[in-house]
């Protein structure tokens, strides 16, 4: 608000500047003194403009200085201008100098405050977040404000004068400055009473300058229409009603008897059913536009009254009145109608999106004192409804949701809908219950004929707390906040926090960088050391890295969920079957007979051939299929599990060893063990938490490698962080061992030192 009051003050003393440019330059005796007036209107706005734009104590004692003496200025200006305009309504050369006198003192003693603290002194608050400095009135602005106001007092009792003595055709001129002198001074008043913060009442200041330079320089007086121009008014479409001085119609044209039902011989009796039908009748005694709602045949009208007094322009008596009646029912039908469909959804009845933000806009503005949620409503897998009951019964249901939405909530909320299956809602906090919501929306059916569906239905919720915020920033965020909540079914509000922000800021920046990174090497492979019984290495496990040129070395678990779920991973993937490719390759050469276990995402089977894609690298580089395991997780085997078995079987058929990574993580894995076509089974400590090492702990990890053992698959026990661990399950018949108490993950070069290339 400060910095649009210092462009509105910069532009008022602009506009003064160029109307003082232009009186001086009129060939009007009365130019140079309306320009003297409105140069010394520049200083009090030049003050303000110091005051409101500042956050310095001394330039905003500085500018009050100049907006006090500037008023004694214009007001010693004013009666300058009062003296030659009004052509001696003053009291002739006198009144010029006893002011002159009385505002010089005022000057003087307003000069030396800075010795004597008598005028004013200053206090800080604060508007808008920034330091702002109001002068605190002491005897001497008493003084100063008596001296000015006095002045001015006299000034107005001069142009009453004038407009009481003055004819009539130069009178509108005194009147419209008398009035607007008036304004200004009282909005003026009201500012240094009120002691408000930013002075508007400059702007009146500026106006009443600007109509000083119109009126004294250019208006001219109308000249007033002395008849009615009946032939155009017998031509007009709307109903048209003439009457005599004594409220009596004497004619109306052929529209206005037919709206009152009467004929052309009894057109006096207009006057009482005019009366009766809009509550007048001609009888104003100023002319007046109104808007009436009648019922007629059972049908709402609309109609525009216009009331015209016509008076004698030299006796001023009233020499007629007429009536012009329009029937706006189809205008205003219309309007309503493109207004509604111009705010509201066709389809739910809803506010549409535009409309909703702004009706959110205007609310929080005129309520901060009052904490709202922003509700951001979302339908998921809608798309699933339309395809299975087709387009209609989703649009039935979109209404039944917009029914929920416009009965759940008070007056004191808005909602619409945003686009396709999602709306949104304002809504102050204390409204909302979230148990309520929650407990309604688990059993959300939709029914319509034949056709039941359970509608899953996601609330994002935003508390706002910045109002200033754009309506849209404010849905995004509470939109972002589902996101926590996906794939959830028993979930059904989900809140927006800083944490989703920075991790949702986190996940775009970081899949913007892969492609580079993967080209720059960013992103490399480390082997994880895989051991015998003998503690000898037989094997690795391949784990994607990033080195990180901002962030450092990034742990797994920062970006790789991330690529799982926007389905980037298979650029990872893909990158790091090939770099095993090529390791295996370069170890075949050395005679080196060591394998490397890939990962392969469940998003893989997704987005490629997985089966066609692995067998051609190792067609590429000329390498035993064996040597490249295939590693799999529980998870890929919960969707479309036939094919994933078919998949496997492939891999295997094609001399590929398939390894269960994640054993026990899941609830199927004993049900699915026995169909599951996979050689190894690796077997994570981790899954049994703190009592690895207990003895029931022992019990189910020695069943795990016993029953693997039964169906001719070979056990790889990972997490092995202690040699205790490492002989326990030795002893418990594990083949292979995977965990730090043999080496972290580690960059190639170092697998190969540690191996003992």
């Amino acid at each position: 608000m400060r910095s649009v009051f210092s462009i509105v003050f910069t532009a008022l003393i602009l506009a003064l500047g160029i109307s003082t440019s232009i009186a001086l330059c009129s060939p009007k005796k009365i130019g140079k003194w309306v320009a003297l007036l409105n140069a010394a209107l520049i200083p009090p706005v030049l003050g303000n403009l110091m005051i409101v734009s500042t956050a310095y104590q001394f330039v905003a004692v500085l500018g009050y200085y100049i907006y006090s003496i500037g008023m004694d200025a214009v007001v010693f200006s004013l009666c300058m201008f009062t003296e030659q305009f009004c052509s001696g309504g003053g009291n002739g050369e006198k009144t010029p100098r006893i002011v002159g006198g009385l505002l010089l003192l005022d000057v003087c003693q307003l000069l030396v405050n800075p010795i004597f603290g008598h005028a004013f002194r200053m206090e800080q608050l604060f508007v808008e977040g920034r330091a702002y400095y109001r002068m605190v009135p002491l005897g001497g602005q008493l003084f100063h404000r008596i001296v000015d106001y006095s002045i001015l007092g006299a000034i107005i009792v001069i142009f009453c004068l004038m407009v009481i003595k003055t004819p009539r055709a130069y009178r509108e001129k005194y009147f419209a400055v008398l009035l607007t002198m008036i304004a200004a001074g009282m909005w003026q008043s009201f500012y240094v009473f009120s002691r408000r913060p930013i002075d508007r009442s400059m702007i009146g200041l500026v106006v009443f300058g600007l109509m000083i330079f119109y009126f004294a320089l250019y208006y001219r007086p109308l000249l007033l229409l002395d008849r009615l121009l009946s032939n155009m008014a017998s031509e007009l479409p709307e109903a048209l009603f003439f009457f005599d001085p004594n409220r009596v119609c004497i004619w109306a044209n052929s529209q206005g008897l037919e709206l009152i039902g009467l004929k052309s011989t009894e057109v006096d009796q207009a006057g009482g059913i005019l009366l009766e039908m809009f509550g007048s009748a001609g009888d104003e005694q100023d002319t007046k536009a109104t808007e009436f709602r009648i019922v007629r045949n059972g049908v709402l009208h609309y109609y525009m009254l216009e009331e015209h007094v016509v008076k004698d322009p030299h006796t001023r008596k009233l020499t007629g009145t007429y009536l012009q009646i329009r029937d706006v029912t189809e205008e205003k039908q219309k309007l309503k109608a493109e207004l509604y469909d111009a705010t509201h959804d066709r389809l739910t009845g809803l506010y549409t999106r535009e409309y909703l933000y702004q009706c959110i806009a205007e609310t929080l503005k005129a309520n901060r004192d009052r904490v709202y949620l922003v509700i951001f409503v979302d339908v998921r897998n809608f798309k699933v409804v339309n395809d299975v009951f087709g387009s209609d019964f989703g649009d039935y249901a979109l209404q039944r949701l917009a029914d929920w939405v416009r009965n759940d909530v008070s007056d004191r909320c808005h909602y619409g809908r945003l686009a396709g299956d999602t709306f949104g809602v304002l809504i102050p906090r204390e409204e909302f219950d979230a148990e309520r919501i929650e407990a309604y929306l688990t059993n959300f059916t939709i029914k319509k004929g034949n056709a039941e569906y359970h509608l899953l239905v996601h609330l994002g919720i935003y508390e706002v707390e910045r109002y200033d915020t754009d309506v849209s920033v404010m849905f995004d965020r509470a939109h972002l906040s589902l996101s926590t909540i996906k794939e959830s079914y028993h979930t059904h509000i989900a809140y927006y926090d800083n944490e989703i922000r920075r991790k949702l800021i986190w996940d775009q920046e970081i899949t913007a960088q892969l492609q580079n990174a993967i080209r720059d090497g960013q992103i490399c492979a480390y082997l994880q050391p895989i051991a015998d019984t003998s503690g000898k290495i037989v094997g690795a496990e391949a784990l994607a890295r990033w080195k990180h040129p901002e962030h450092g070395f990034l742990a797994p678990g920062l970006f790789i969920p991330v690529f799982e779920k926007n389905g980037m991973i298979i650029e990872v993937d893909k990158f790091m079957w090939r770099t095993a490719c090529e390791v295996l390759q370069r170890w075949g050469k050395q005679h080196r007979d060591l394998f490397i276990s890939v990962n392969i995402s469940p998003k893989d089977f997704y987005f490629m051939d997985v089966v066609a894609e692995i067998k051609a690298l190792v067609r590429e580089y000329a390498i035993e299929p064996a040597q490249l395991r295939i590693e799999i997780t529980e998870t890929v085997m919960m969707n479309d599990s036939e094919n994933r078995m078919r998949i496997l079987s492939e891999f295997r058929k094609a001399g590929f060893i398939v390894e269960m990574d994640d054993f026990g993580s899941g609830f199927s894995s004993l049900n699915m063990l026995k169909d599951m076509p996979v050689d190894v089974l690796k077997i994570d400590m981790k899954f049994l938490g703190k009592t690895s090492e207990t003895k029931k702990a022992q019990i189910i990890v020695k069943n795990i490698i016993h029953l693997s053992r039964e169906l001719g698959i070979t056990a790889l026990t990972e997490g092995v962080e202690t040699q205790r661990q490492y002989r326990l399950l030795m002893a418990m018949g594990c083949k292979l061992f995977q965990g730090y108490y043999f080496a972290k993950p580690m960059p190639i070069p170092e697998f190969e030192s540690f191996a003992g290339f």
